[in-house]
């Protein structure tokens, strides 16, 4: 038998400026000079396998990068052809990106193969931006000091997410809610099925974090924003916010009262 060993999970940081060589990888300059061997060097996307992509300002990001990103993520694989190499490796890979929309918006294609999308809006609450600020302000003094305060916290964090990755295999999601997930999704005329999907995955992840095995309507509640809020048709004369109506969507499919 093979030794196995266990390792962190990769994050990776795809900068705006990356070139499509560094992203999808290109033959080794330096062993074909020195050694006239065709070797391949591996880019961003084999660093990133069985990890996470993380792009920053990703609404920003260049048209031919987002085509790449695209392809590796439908296939889970990484094709290269160019200088003579022809080789191909697993790109499997969670997606992470954040952005200001004001500053352009991402692609329809693109934006569809995030499975959560998270609004932050300013904290408006003085007592919280002044905690904000003081929190910031210790880990600018001494980062070192600040991290270990938080190192139970974060520890509990992390045990619950072992528990719960050992208990997600035996949640189960009821036929009567994955009938409403799915009555409410087209409802919302949401594209294809990767709504549905999606929905129904973290429904059950978040039941497991919670440490049940069955997925109940509050759980489906809870995500349901986060998984299709992006994925509504934009209609520029509508007055209602995409998450309020996937909200108020939710209570009508589901049968409950509206919390206003």
């Amino acid at each position: 038998t093979l030794e196995t060993t266990f390792m962190r999970v990769p994050m990776v940081d795809l900068p705006l400026g990356a070139t499509e060589d560094r992203v999808c990888g290109s033959i080794d300059i330096e062993r074909a000079l020195t050694g006239g061997v065709k070797a391949f060097e591996p880019g961003l996307l084999a660093k990133a396998n069985r990890g996470l992509l993380y792009v920053d300002e990703v609404n920003l990001l260049d048209d031919h990068l987002v085509d790449v990103m695209l392809d590796s993520a439908a296939s889970g694989w990484n094709t290269v052809e160019r200088e003579g190499i022809s080789i191909g490796h697993p790109a499997r890979f969670i997606l992470v990106g954040s952005g200001n929309p004001e500053e352009g918006e991402l692609r329809p294609q693109l934006l569809d193969r995030f499975g959560m999308h998270a609004e932050i809006r300013t904290v408006k609450d003085p007592e919280l931006r002044v905690k904000i600020v003081e929190e910031r302000g210790s880990f600018d003094e001494n980062p070192k000091t600040f991290r270990k305060e938080y190192d139970d916290s974060q520890g509990k964090i992390k045990d619950r997410l072992k528990e719960a990755r050992k208990t997600l295999p035996e949640v189960t999601v009821s036929r009567d809610i994955r009938l409403k997930i799915s009555e409410m999704c087209s409802i919302l005329d949401v594209d294809g099925l990767r709504g549905d999907i999606v929905t129904n995955r973290a429904a059950k992840a978040l039941a497991a974090f919670s440490g049940r095995t069955e997925v109940t309507e509050e759980d489906v509640g809870r995500v349901c924003v986060l998984t299709l809020r992006h994925r509504l048709r934009k209609d520029p004369l509508e007055t209602i916010d995409s998450g309020d109506k996937v909200k108020n969507m939710f209570q009508e499919v589901f049968g409950l009262a509206s919390e206003d």
